[in-house]
């Protein structure tokens, strides 16, 4: 098995280019292994997919749990293994930045803090507060060998505001974080706009209807790294349920016309 420092080595080149590479989300070890084997060269956990899996709702995985699923994951792979650590399962920088030195315990060679605060309220944190647990988390991610992703959740938590989004990430820049990321930026313009802001590596989320552009056109924008954040999940999830249905609803069996045999399958899981 691959080390984690090669993981990391590895995975710091990724960012540097020279082309966009797509970072793919599973949700467990043989979703790990199935991106694996199809040639991506990274892969992070989604909070969403992680929450689905234990049969909740995205934001209800406590740390431990969140921590366990991705040593799963990383143990599972040659490749590095990045994770949504939402909030960092704190509020205190100090606190915050502590998920950080555990989640490099589990394998992991990256992860990612949001300025995102969980009451509905007060949908974020007060930009400074925001600052400050960017900065606690970069100084510990500096110390264990980490790939600090920090995000800021301004377009999913009701401020779409391209001026703010450009300053919170500018600042976190500027505080350690290794990549930015804006989730739900809804056109290319914006992403444009948004890289050309910043000298470190811009991580683009695809998953929005709408919101999801092509390989080419983000890479042409400048974005260096892209997420499919629950989306592949969301994929099984559907084929699942038009499975179902046709057997619950109509009695037929046509679904498994359309699957993969398990001898293919188990290919992948070699």
């Amino acid at each position: 098995m691959t080390t984690r420092t090669e993981k990391l080595e590895r995975f710091r080149a990724l960012h540097q280019g020279p082309r966009a590479f797509v970072i793919a989300n599973p949700w467990d070890a043989g979703s790990a292994r199935v991106l694996a084997a199809l040639g991506f060269e990274a892969l992070a956990t989604s909070s969403g997919a992680s929450a689905g899996r234990l049969g909740r709702r995205d934001g209800r995985v406590s740390r431990e749990e969140c921590l366990a699923q991705a040593r799963e994951i990383c143990a599972a792979v040659d490749v590095p293994v990045s994770a949504d650590l939402e909030k960092c399962f704190a509020d205190a920088p100090r606190a915050a930045a502590e998920t950080i030195r555990l989640a490099a315990e589990t394998g992991l060679a990256g992860g990612s803090i949001e300025d995102a605060t969980g009451d509905k309220d007060k949908p974020l944190f007060e930009f400074s507060h925001a600052v400050e647990r960017v900065a606690a988390a970069a100084e510990v991610s500096r110390q264990v060998g980490f790939v600090l992703t920090a995000r800021t959740e301004n377009y999913l938590r009701g401020k779409p505001d391209l001026a703010d989004t450009i300053h919170r990430l500018q600042a976190f820049e500027k505080a350690g974080a290794d990549v930015l990321m804006a989730p739900g930026v809804p056109d290319l313009d914006s992403v444009r706009k948004i890289c050309q802001s910043l000298s470190k590596p811009f991580n683009f989320m695809a998953g929005i209807k709408g919101r999801s552009f092509t390989v080419a056109e983000l890479e042409a924008a400048g974005v260096r790294r892209i997420s499919l954040a629950t989306s592949l999940y969301r994929a099984a999830m559907t084929g699942l349920l038009e499975a179902a249905r046709e057997v619950r609803e109509k009695g037929s069996f046509g679904y498994l016309e359309r699957t993969l045999p398990t001898p293919d399958l188990n290919k992948y899981l070699e």
